[in-house]
Order: structure tokens, then C-alpha cells, then sequence
């Protein structure tokens, strides 16, 4: 069995780890690396995971997920590189940095995945976009798209688009719940009470996405059947268009998308 460690068990790294446990592999071929001792008791106990050092991970594991925040990334490699056993698969959740970063900073050779997952990860329904460094091989993105179908759906996208995918996607969940958060307090503005706002304003959301992921109807299609001649929901979008949301969302994700860029310029030699 491939063994695999996370090198940072926060939310994202402890989800990977729970999807690969309730995906069938045993807790003895799983690790990670916590720098806060009382968290990684934590994780411990709870689901049998063994606590290791940077070191520790790379001596024994095959594949190494690296799950720290970006800019935390510069002090792991510098710890990784004199230890990393050569073959071991490096994957990368960090948002906006390129597999030429770790290339360059990892002994030459060592293959590299770059991912950008998003937070649903932690209920097993994550959209995760999946590109190869210059040293993956085919065999490598099937590894971890296998390890990554434990926590959701798995896209192959050229490296280039990794930034847009960051911005859309990764990104994506805050929209949604921006958007659900807003129209909550437009039904406590209505004289509906938050607990009743909410129940509608989420079982809605759910069954929209439903919908949408039925996939037999064009987003455009499934809005217009809502929307009826002279009726409540087109003088909704009305407004909705005179204030600019669509405008509004394109400018908000082509910003996201240069932040992850600029994220990744940062760590430039």
C-alpha cells in the first residue's frame, strides 16, 4: 500500500485524510506533520493517524501532500529538501503556487502535482483541479486523482489554467455563501424570522445545485423556467442587472484569479 502523508493537518489536509480513511485506506498508511502539539493529540485519537516530523514524512512516505498556507511554504521546503527520498510524489494544495517552485527548491527530478481543491472537501463533495509538473507522469495524476475522488470530483487542467480554476472554484464556495448570507438578511428585511430565512434560503440552495448537477438543462434554461412573464422573479433579475451583479461577479473572479497569480510571482527566484 502507498503510504501518504499531509503536511499540515488543518481543515483541509484533516479532510483529505478522514476521505482517504472512509475511502477504505488503513490509518497505518496515513500520517501527517502538526506543529501544534495539542491538535495533533487531537487528531490522533480521533482517528488513529501517526503524528510526524517533516523528516519523519518523507523517510517513509511514498506520496507527500503539502497542505501548509503559501506563505508558509518557503521553511517546508527548506526542511523537505535535504530529506526527500528520491520518487516520492509531491502534491500541492496551495493556492497560486507552481510546480516549478517546488522544482526548483526540490532535488532535481522529483515529480510534483499541483491541485486547487476547494473547502467542501470537509463533507466529501469538493471540486479539485488537477495539473502535472514537468517530471509527472501520467501515472502520477492518476494517483492523485484516485486519492482525491475520496473527498469529491477530480478535473485534469493544463497548469496555465491553474490561477483561473484558484479564482473560480477554489474560491467559488465563498460566492455562494456571500450570496446565500445576503439574501438571508433580505428575508429578516422582509419580517421573516432568521431561523425561517435561513431553512429557505439553504433547502433552496440545495435543491438549485441539484438541479444543476442533474446537468440536463443549460443554467440559462433552469432560470428562465423560474422566471414568468411580468412576474416577481424578472423584476428581481431587474434589479439585479441595474445594479450590476453579473458586471460585478466577472470583475470579482478575474480579481481572485490575478491574486493567485501575484501569489505565486512572490515566491519567484
Amino acid at each position: 500500500m502507498t503510504k501518504i502523508a499531509v503536511l499540515g493537518a488543518g481543515k483541509i489536509g484533516e479532510a483529505l485524510l478522514s476521505g482517504l480513511l472512509q475511502g477504505g485506506r488503513a490509518a497505518s498508511d496515513l500520517m501527517f506533520t502538526e506543529k501544534h502539539e495539542s491538535r495533533a493529540r487531537a487528531l490522533t485519537e480521533q482517528y488513529g493517524f501517526e503524528a510526524v516530523t517533516v523528516s519523519g514524512a518523507a523517510a517513509q512516505a511514498d506520496v507527500l501532500v503539502v497542505a501548509v498556507k503559501p506563505q508558509d511554504i518557503e521553511p517546508l521546503l527548506v526542511e523537505l529538501a535535504p530529506v526527500l527520498r528520491a520518487g516520492t510524489l509531491i502534491v500541492s494544495l496551495c493556492a497560486g503556487l507552481p510546480t516549478a517552485l517546488y522544482e526548483r527548491r526540490l532535488p532535481e527530478g522529483t515529480p510534483v502535482v499541483r491541485v486547487m481543491p476547494n473547502t467542501p472537501m470537509v463533507v466529501g463533495e469538493a471540486m479539485s483541479a488537477v495539473s502535472g509538473g514537468s517530471n509527472a507522469t501520467p501515472e502520477h495524476l492518476e494517483i492523485v486523482e484516485e486519492l482525491l475522488s475520496t473527498v469529491g470530483k477530480v478535473a485534469v487542467v493544463p497548469e496555465s489554467q491553474q490561477d483561473a480554476v484558484t479564482a473560480l472554484s477554489g474560491s467559488g464556495p465563498a460566492y455562494f455563501f456571500y450570496l446565500v448570507e445576503a439574501m438571508i438578511d433580505a428575508g429578516i428585511l422582509l419580517g421573516i424570522p432568521r431561523d425561517l430565512a435561513s431553512q429557505l434560503i439553504i433547502q433552496s440552495a440545495v435543491g438549485a445545485a441539484t438541479m444543476l448537477a442533474e446537468g440536463t438543462s443549460h443554467p440559462v434554461i433552469l432560470r428562465e423556467a423560474v422566471t414568468s412573464p411580468a412576474g416577481t422573479t424578472i423584476m428581481a433579475i431587474r434589479e439585479l442587472e441595474k445594479h450590476g451583479v453579473r458586471a460585478a461577479m466577472l470583475a470579482a473572479i478575474e480579481s481572485a484569479r490575478d491574486r493567485s497569480a501575484e501569489l505565486g510571482r512572490q515566491h519567484e527566484d
